[in-house]
């Protein structure tokens, strides 16, 4: 019987392991190496790790892991999990192994649903980004294109105007605002256009182009894209955790859910999905589960 079985080895579940493993708790972090940030070249916002590339922290994380003997990470699928009589888990790996751990933390976070266009997959990462926080500062002052519909490209149109004034929002068909957003977007400077893009120009690796189907093609330094996320395991809704309107689970303090002794941290469970916050929660998490452990273990 371990302790905890985390699934998912990005910043939240390895942030938890090195709590858990300090706390001299039984471990085991289970992860697939498919993180979200996979095309991005370095993270940002993360005190002390500015503009390190991802590979490079999960390298860190791991080889600092390596002094906790009751911590194992192994490049392994779970394929279930389920809540067993008396509130310990039952998880099956993809060889067909079983194991039981008194708790779960399912960290395996979400996956951007990228838009299927030529030339996007060249490009993203280096000056197709979905977030500006991570990336707005590298390309500020720039024109720059956002790819959305309805609230979701409204929103990220207004929220890129901290970092440059020349905005259109590329709407790819109808742009599904209302009057009123349209009047925002207008009042801001922000052009939209609904014609059909139809590929990505770039070179070596910069966006040069927004071509439409029209032939128009719309010089551009970077593009922003919002077009929503899926959970990257299915593990929280077999498990009954609920889902909110942006595709992430509910959890309450210290990332805990409906379950007793089931935890979801990082990008799967909140709206700010910093590498830094991912890497909070997860030590939240971690902090929740030996609390109960040592609860329960007294006398």
């Amino acid at each position: 019987m371990l302790d905890v079985v985390i699934v998912g080895g990005g910043p939240a579940g390895l942030s938890a392991a090195l709590v858990l493993g300090r706390c001299r708790r039984s471990v085991l972090v289970c992860d697939t190496g498919r993180p979200r940030n996979y095309a991005s070249h370095a993270m940002h916002g993360y005190l002390t790790r500015d503009g390190m590339p991802p590979s490079e922290f999960l390298a860190v994380a791991r080889r600092e892991l390596a002094q906790y003997d009751s911590v194992e990470l192994r490049h392994v699928e779970v394929t279930s999990a389920e809540c067993q009589p008396g509130g310990h888990f039952k998880v099956t790996l993809v060889t067909g192994e079983e194991l039981e751990s008194r708790k779960l933390l399912v960290a395996t976070g979400v996956a951007d649903k990228v838009p299927d266009l030529p030339g996007f997959a060249d490009l993203y990462g280096r000056s197709v980004f979905h977030c500006p926080y991570c990336d707005g500062w590298e390309v500020r002052d720039t024109p720059l294109a956002i790819y959305g519909r309805g609230r979701r490209g409204y929103g990220l149109a207004v929220e890129l105007t901290a970092w440059s004034r020349d905005l259109v929002l590329c709407t790819d068909g109808p742009c599904e605002l209302d009057d009123e957003q349209r009047g925002k977007l207008e009042r801001n400077g922000i052009r939209v256009h609904e014609g059909r893009v139809a590929r990505l120009d770039g070179e070596d690796g910069v966006l040069q182009h927004v071509v439409f189907e029209s032939g128009e093609r719309l010089p551009r330094r970077a593009l922003f894209f919002s077009t929503g996320q899926e959970q990257q395991s299915d593990l929280s809704l077999r498990l009954g955790c609920e889902i909110n309107e942006k595709g992430t689970v509910r959890t309450g303090q210290y990332e805990a859910t409906h379950l007793p002794g089931l935890y979801v941290a990082g990008d799967a469970s909140r709206a700010v999905q910093w590498v830094i916050v991912a890497a909070a929660e997860g030590a939240e998490a971690a902090f929740a589960i030996n609390t109960d452990l040592i609860a329960r273990e007294l006398r």
